[in-house]
């Protein structure tokens, strides 16, 4: 009888222990849902519902001052036929590649600069990252006190040292206002990638460089085998910011240039503007939004991928 009585004493307590943990595995996943809620309530409020409301726009014929009406896909249909909106996908693109090189190549001399232990490394490092606590619209209002042809301090150094007789004119023509602007993002820009490069560089082993020096690399074969596997993800995230921030220009050239001379440093975020608040289109706009949103999407798996095979290939 006692060995019979036993049986039903230990399912009991199997079943016990089951719930128990079938408990314990639903409290963690509610704690864990009443974690993410917060966040999930974040991104519907502030990405997924003014996304639904841009879909939406980008079907109606919503004039700035009006009823809106259905439209369909009209406006998508002339995307085509905008030209401002097609020269500047040309000119964004040439500014992007411009910045992105500019601030890749400048920073890696930068980066070999501050990362010393010799004096002064630390002031170094706190000067190139300086301009990047400027916001951008501020900095571009900086940059054109400076450049300005009435009494910009640049024109004036550049009188002074005897290279000009007269104002230089850094946004009187085309390739001017783009050498200018590009200059005030890399200088305004610079510093955040030197830090998170340095980040990137101080993470990486010596064991790794002495085992390879150690083996007969050189200077080249180290930062080739050693240096840029470990940097490849912080790469990777720098180039995504670096391409997305490009492509999404807006501030300093609508501060420097109004997208002038003549319309030829018009960005895509310029040309929505212009669609939206000149033309009075917001379906127009909104339909160029959703392009552009698309573009952006679509260029940055292209790089992931690019660069996720790539690592696959070393």
């Amino acid at each position: 009888m006692a060995r019979v009585s036993a049986i039903p004493r230990a399912t009991r307590q199997r079943s016990d222990e089951a719930k128990g943990n079938w408990f314990r595995k639903a409290g963690a996943v509610y704690a864990g849902q009443f974690l993410v809620a917060p966040l999930a309530i974040i991104v519907l409020v502030f990405f997924l519902a003014p996304l639904a409301v841009l879909l939406f726009m980008s079907m109606q014929d919503w004039p700035l001052l009006g009823q809106p009406k259905w439209a369909g896909f009209d406006n998508f249909a002339a995307v085509s036929t905008n030209e401002l909106f097609i020269d500047a996908i040309t000119f964004t693109l040439v500014y992007t590649v411009l910045t992105t090189v500019l601030i890749f190549a400048v920073s890696f001399v930068l980066v070999a600069v501050s990362n010393t232990p010799r004096r002064g490394a630390k002031f170094y490092r706190t000067a190139f990252f300086l301009p990047y606590v400027v916001g951008t619209g501020a900095a571009s209002l900086i940059w054109l006190a400076a450049v300005n042809n009435h009494n910009g301090i640049a024109n004036h150094v550049l009188e002074t040292m005897g290279l000009t007789s007269g104002p230089f004119g850094f946004l009187d023509t085309a390739g001017k206002a783009l050498f200018t602007t590009v200059t005030l993002v890399v200088w305004k820009f610079i510093g955040f990638q030197v830090i998170v490069l340095l980040v990137g560089l101080q993470s990486v082993p010596t064991e790794l460089y002495e085992a390879a020096q150690l083996d007969g690399a050189g200077v080249i074969q180290r930062i080739r085998y050693v240096t840029l596997p470990h940097l490849r993800p912080i790469l990777a995230l720098l180039l995504i910011l670096s391409v997305t921030g490009s492509v999404l220009a807006f501030d300093q050239f609508q501060v420097l240039t109004h997208g002038g001379p003549d319309s030829s440093t018009v960005t895509l975020v310029m040309a929505i503007y212009d669609t939206a608040f000149k033309q009075f289109s917001l379906g127009k706009a909104a339909a160029l939004s959703v392009v552009l949103l698309a573009a952006l999407i679509l260029l940055n798996f292209l790089q992931l991928f690019a660069l996720r095979r790539k690592g696959d290939d070393s």
